[in-house]
């Protein structure tokens, strides 16, 4: 079921990828074109991550590697978003460290600086050397290594697509990666080639500049492989981790949050303007005097639960197919259908002040999934349109279905 899977994807890939694809210059002038796939749990086969300019008929756009700061091309929300909090420049090329990586998934805009620090070849490995091997774990990664460290804008798109996976889809990213079937990665999977061919074993990974994510995956001499187990725990640790950050904001050292600062924490980065937050926040903090408070752990789940919006909102759609309001109790049936459990009772209700607007004690749950498709993404959704995305998906099943009849 992988292979054929795999295999499926790679054909997705490439009409997906028909004339476009992702340079990366060096030094020279010369590019390599590259693509990473990664799959979803909510299609259920798998999800294109990068891809650059596809078909312009489509007006879908993406992300691409620049080795200096392009001004003459339009650069989409997630290009500027990199470009802004980047504060490192390595050989012509722009990098994040990983406080700038956290930054960007937690703060509105960068910390004022004049200018990137542009570092030398030694600078460079001197930096990389405090990567920690992989057998040491990844828990707390980006906050132990702080600014020493680079992450490419390839990348920075891989670590965002992480942290909107549910957990049923570690397992279909990880196969995406494995091109060969043997549940391991090496360093030349990763380094995924998109040239309307199949993935090129001969790729010379010497020329692919290290950075901290391909040494603390595959070792400093990129020999190591990654198995399914280091390769989950990583993106569960990373998912944790900018959870944490958050938390830590608001709790002040303090082992819950209020059920205000839990709404504050959930509206920000949406699209809402200003004063519609502020009328959101005022009914919770009307709706719930008595405060309860709002853990750690219970905080985790609920923000496990939106990486599985799409699957919940399948689950409305089968639920109630007149788009009906639906109660806590119904709501939280849907819940345990997508993630095998419900969510604290307390949570749900504060769930329920912020979007129950008329006070009836029904949730109408278009605009809650509306709202969290924003906050699940962190304002930096992608501006591709999802319809476009679907009709060129749905093509590639049709005529699959059709050659294998």
């Amino acid at each position: 079921m992988a292979t054929a899977v795999r295999k499926f994807s790679r054909q997705i890939i490439r009409q997906l990828s028909t004339n476009s694809g992702q340079r990366v210059a060096n030094k020279q002038g010369n590019t390599r074109w590259m693509l990473v796939a990664l799959g979803t749990g909510s299609i259920g086969v798998t999800g294109i991550l990068l891809y650059r300019k596809l078909a312009q008929k489509n007006d879908i756009q993406s992300p691409v590697v620049y080795a200096k700061d392009v001004k003459e091309e339009k650069l989409n929300r997630r290009e500027q978003r990199f470009q802004a909090f980047a504060s490192t420049e390595y050989d012509g090329n722009i990098y994040m460290t990983p406080q700038d990586f956290l930054e960007s998934v937690t703060e509105g805009k960068p910390r004022p600086r004049r200018r990137r620090n542009v570092i030398s070849h030694g600078e460079k490995e001197s930096l990389l050397k405090h990567t920690p091997a992989r057998h040491k774990g990844s828990n707390n990664l980006f906050r132990s290594l702080h600014e020493k460290g680079l992450i490419s804008y390839t990348e920075y798109l891989f670590l965002l697509c992480v942290l909107t996976k549910p957990q049923s889809g570690f397992r279909i990213a990880f196969n995406m990666f494995d091109t060969d079937g043997n549940q391991k990665v090496d360093k030349k999977e990763f380094l995924v080639d998109s040239t309307n061919k199949e993935v090129d074993t001969n790729i010379d990974i010497t020329e692919v500049p290290d950075t901290t994510l391909l040494i603390h995956f595959f070792g400093s001499k990129g020999r190591d492989t990654l198995n399914y187990k280091d390769f989950s725990r990583f993106m569960d640790n990373l998912q944790t981790e900018v959870l944490q950050l958050e938390f830590n904001e608001f709790s002040r050292g303090m082992p819950t949050i209020s059920e205000t600062e839990f709404a504050k924490i959930l509206l920000r980065y949406t699209t809402l303007e200003a004063a519609s937050q502020q009328e959101y926040l005022q009914r919770v903090e009307e709706r719930i005097p008595d405060e309860k408070g709002i853990t750690f752990e219970e905080f985790k789940k609920f923000f496990q639960f939106l990486n599985n919006l799409d699957d919940f909102t399948v689950a409305m759609r089968m639920y109630t197919f007149a788009n009906q309001p639906i109660s806590q109790d119904e709501f939280q049936r849907a819940v345990k259908v997508c993630v095998g459990h419900t969510l604290d009772k307390n949570l749900v209700n504060t769930v329920f002040q912020i979007f129950d607007t008329d006070g009836d004690g029904h949730l109408s749950h278009q605009e809650f999934i509306s709202i969290m498709k924003d906050r699940l993404h962190r304002g930096v959704r992608s501006h591709l349109d999802e319809k476009s995305q679907w009709s060129i998906f749905k093509t590639c099943v049709k005529r699959e279905i059709k050659q294998n009849q």
